[in-house]
């Protein structure tokens, strides 16, 4: 008989904003990553779009059919905020996740310049316990005016990764609205489903929860806490948030199992280290009248396909060929 797995602790994170300051934005982690290990955690996460910036409010200087300089200026000014993967900045956090020991999941602006495109992307960079890069997993699909300033991903980054505390994936924000994109991760097996967003209403707690009991898992929803005093200063095109609310964003970071229970939070209107001890022998108890990808499965009616090659706009003849 197979032994059943030891509760583990992790940790989601919900700091306050840092756009347009990655430095300090990887200060935090490191910092907090330190701190959760300290308190035990296996498995730490922070939110969408953390390091580089979730732009609430920023139009980017844009209108149907026009675009400002100012808004290109604040564009390059975003872009130089990003990073790369792997770079400088994942360097410092693997070694944060190392010296933690602990799995690390953090959400970035992604700067693709390996290929020479000027994209960005929104990502969720992972980390192991030995401060490796385990995966990325870039958003499927931007929402809305997203769009306007993030790339889209493809299959090729949709990692559920094989861990000694369990099989760890997840997918941005309202990526988790695609009844596709979730069945691709139940299919894999995930067990520790993490989803980091910038959505603080009251119904993603609705979503988390349904997908906590559609997949049969862990599912992690994490958040920031930002206000507009959070940008800085000197941001040109400042004066495109005058009329949103002081508090831009004000979390609603939870944790829910595979039954829909309620595990912990949501913590609202601060920031901090939510924490949460997961017994992963729930997950198999919660399959028994309900899986998704087994027993409750119609392959013969509903079968689904996923594309995970890579989507390259420029290929060479000479590779195509050989």
């Amino acid at each position: 008989m197979t032994d059943a797995p030891q509760p583990i602790k992790v940790a989601v994170a919900q700091p306050r904003g840092f756009p347009f300051r990655p430095a300090e934005a990887v200060d935090r982690v490191c910092q907090w990553t330190a701190e959760a290990g300290a308190e035990g955690a296996r498995l730490v996460l922070f939110p969408e779009a953390f390091i580089g910036g979730y732009p609430w409010g920023l139009t980017f200087g844009t209108s149907v059919g026009g675009r400002s300089e100012a808004g290109r200026r604040a564009f390059e000014r975003y872009w130089r905020s990003a990073i790369d993967v792997p770079g400088p900045e994942t360097e410092r956090m693997g070694e944060a996740a190392a010296a933690a020991g602990l799995f690390l999941a953090v959400g970035v602006i992604e700067r693709d310049t390996t290929s020479g495109r000027g994209t960005l992307f929104c990502t969720l960079v992972y980390f192991g316990p030995d401060g490796s890069i385990l995966g990325k997993h870039r958003k499927l699909k931007p929402t809305a005016a997203e769009r306007l300033i993030w790339g889209e991903g493809d299959g090729s980054t949709m990692p559920v990764l094989a861990t000694e505390i369990g099989r760890i994936g997840g997918l941005i924000c309202w990526e988790n609205y695609m009844p596709l994109a979730r069945m691709a991760l139940y299919g894999k097996g995930v067990e520790l489903y993490l989803a980091p967003t910038a959505d603080s209403r009251d119904r993603w707690q609705a979503t988390l929860r349904h997908i906590a009991l559609e997949g049969r898992c862990f599912v992690l929803g994490c958040n920031q806490y930002v206000e507009k005093g959070h940008y800085p200063d000197d941001l040109e095109i400042l004066a495109e948030v005058e009329s949103s609310p002081e508090v831009l964003c004000r979390g609603g970071s939870a944790v829910y199992g595979p039954l829909g229970e309620h595990v912990a939070g949501p913590l609202e209107g601060e920031e901090g280290l939510l924490y949460a001890d997961l017994d992963l022998s729930a997950v198999p108890r919660g399959k028994f009248d309900f899986d998704v990808v087994g027993h409750y499965a119609r392959p013969d009616v509903f079968r689904l396909h996923v594309n995970e090659a890579p989507q390259e706009s420029v290929t060479r003849w000479e590779e195509e060929t050989l």
